[in-house]
């Protein structure tokens, strides 16, 4: 038995109501008013924020610690693609993190990754088929079908992929988009396809003529993607149809915020605090069918306390009635987690990484601050030049995937505008195949980093010389065992020391990451070879 005396926020009636708020065996019973003096100087009291698209995984922490971080800043639920491990793990990674979300009381609706491997073009740990995504599909706990990364693949009428999509639909579960750039009549057919949502919007026009389609827009600031600033406008345009998510949150961003952010730049934006908490607290609730605690008798005893409603300075965090979080500090205990991975371990030397020219002309992946998104280069290259190295004086590095699962050569490319200077970081944090991504600015470097990589089976290092920094993920080569405060602390000291190596890059790991993900545009590398996010297909380093 609980209760507690507040202005109580009233979302759904848009109002605010001094009242008292009752509730036994987890479940409110009663919320009555009470005078404006007894709830004077009492805080907000108003449904917890969701975020609405997330890969737990990318916190580098597995979801019961992810949920001890999330929750201090008034994250109650999320709505989560465990598709990160099962990319390197299969179904025994989707039961991983359904068994370890289990042991916290933050709500995690999981989906069913639709797109394991995200592509034929790379080489991942397993294979979820159709009929797998289906009895995925068909349990309680599981409430969507995943980013449905694979647009090609639906516009070209895969069978496999168009019949994932139709399990999702005869249950009644909604089926997440992921199609940056996607305009027009492919855009269209996409949609009618059974796609329900969209997390990769980069301009306005992209947001409007999706949601004109009856898309949901989620509007995404992670650690590398941020689109809020530039999609903001929707929120005076189309409220009912968005919602707000990170995608992909590092830990030290995780421990500085989440959601609630969002939320108090949009009111700060001028929006009205109602539509905003509208966006954050309700509609995914209504889009994924999750437990709908809007403070109401008979709700879950869910909800958050603020001190006011243009901060959002959470105060408390409830979850069935219990406290979760005071103060900006969890109050759910520690639990040790169990290692699930899978690697294939070996050495590799320098001259693995050897480029000799081929062409006049050398392809580059322009990287793009704060985007996923990167730019197709070309750099003319010298007579004279028959090996190719990294070039610190014009930014051109050379970056590599190494298959992690089997051995096979690395896959080397050169990449521009990450601004390092010295050194040399690597990934075994690869979307979406999770093999590991390295760049370098000389090749015993690079060959080091991804050495110390294969002996912790699995992390984040960076190699200076004789000097190297390195994070273990030896949770599927994505998580750590840490604390979450240990792995943000941590991380910020290898982001520190790439920086120190003169990186440039806002989340250098986080941008790092994201140079194996094919499919989005324009070029990245996996395995296999450079890719075309655009036609895609794979494409010669020297076009001539």
């Amino acid at each position: 038995m609980g209760e507690m005396v507040g202005n109580v926020v009233d979302v759904l009636g848009r109002t605010i109501n001094p009242a008292r708020i009752s509730w036994t065996g987890g479940r409110i019973f009663s919320v009555e008013p009470v005078t404006t003096t007894e709830a004077e100087g009492k805080p907000f009291l108003l449904p917890g924020f969701v975020d609405a698209h997330v890969h737990v995984e990318s916190s580098m922490l597995p979801p019961a610690e992810f949920a001890r971080l999330a929750s201090a800043h008034g994250t109650l639920a999320t709505v989560s693609d465990p598709h990160e491990i099962a990319n390197v793990c299969g179904l025994a990674g989707v039961e991983f993190m359904l068994e370890e979300a289990a042991k916290s009381p933050l709500h995690f609706c999981f989906g069913a990754p639709s797109c394991v491997p995200a592509t034929a073009h790379e080489t991942s740990g397993a294979e979820l088929n159709a009929s797998d995504v289906a009895a995925l599909l068909a349990r309680p706990e599981i409430g969507y079908l995943a980013e449905v990364m694979n647009f090609p693949g639906v516009l070209a009428g895969d069978a496999g992929l168009l019949e994932k999509i139709r399990a999702a639909r005869l249950l009644g579960k909604p089926v997440d988009g992921h199609s940056p750039g996607l305009r027009g009549e492919a855009l269209a057919r996409y949609v009618a396809a059974g796609i329900s949502s969209d997390h990769e919007c980069s301009t306005l026009d992209e947001a409007l003529e999706k949601c004109s389609l009856g898309m949901k827009i989620l509007i995404r600031e992670g650690s590398a993607a941020r689109n809020f600033s530039a999609l903001l406008p929707i929120l005076g345009v189309a409220p009912a149809e968005c919602m707000f998510c990170s995608d992909d949150k590092h830990p030290d961003a995780l421990l500085a915020g989440h959601i609630n952010r969002l939320v108090a730049a949009a009111v700060a934006a001028g929006f009205p605090v109602f539509d905003v908490l509208r966006i954050a607290c309700v509609h995914p609730v209504e889009h994924y069918r999750l437990p709908a605690a809007f403070l109401r008798p008979r709700d879950p005893a869910d909800f958050i306390s603020v001190s006011n409603l243009t901060d959002f300075p959470v105060e408390s965090a409830w979850i069935r009635g219990r406290c979760i979080a005071r103060d900006g500090e969890s109050l759910i205990s520690e639990r040790e987690c169990p290692i699930l991975n899978a690697f294939q371990a070996r050495t590799l030397c320098p001259a693995d990484f050897t480029v000799p020219a081929r062409g006049s002309i050398l392809r580059t992946i322009d990287v793009q601050e704060g985007e996923l998104l990167t730019r197709e280069g070309f750099v003319s290259l010298e007579e004279s030049d028959r090996v190719l190295d990294s070039d610190t004086s014009r930014d051109i590095l050379k970056i590599a995937v190494v298959n992690r699962y089997r051995a096979t050569p690395p896959a080397v490319a050169f990449v521009r505008n990450t601004g390092l200077r010295r050194g040399a970081m690597a990934s075994s944090v690869a979307h979406d195949s999770h093999n590991i991504v390295a760049i370098g600015t000389n090749d015993r470097d690079l060959c080091r980093a991804v050495n110390l990589l294969m002996e912790s089976r699995g992390g984040c290092v960076a190699v200076d010389g004789d000097q190297s920094l390195l994070l273990p993920l030896p949770i599927a080569g994505l998580m750590s065992h840490l604390s979450g405060h240990e792995v943000a602390g941590r991380y910020s000291e290898l982001t520190a020391f790439v920086r120190g190596m003169g990186s440039s890059l806002e989340a250098p790991f986080m941008t790092l990451s994201f140079l194996a993900l094919l499919v989005i545009p324009e070029l990245k590398l996996s395995d296999r070879g450079l890719f075309d996010g655009r036609s895609f297909e794979f494409v010669p380093l020297f076009p001539r």
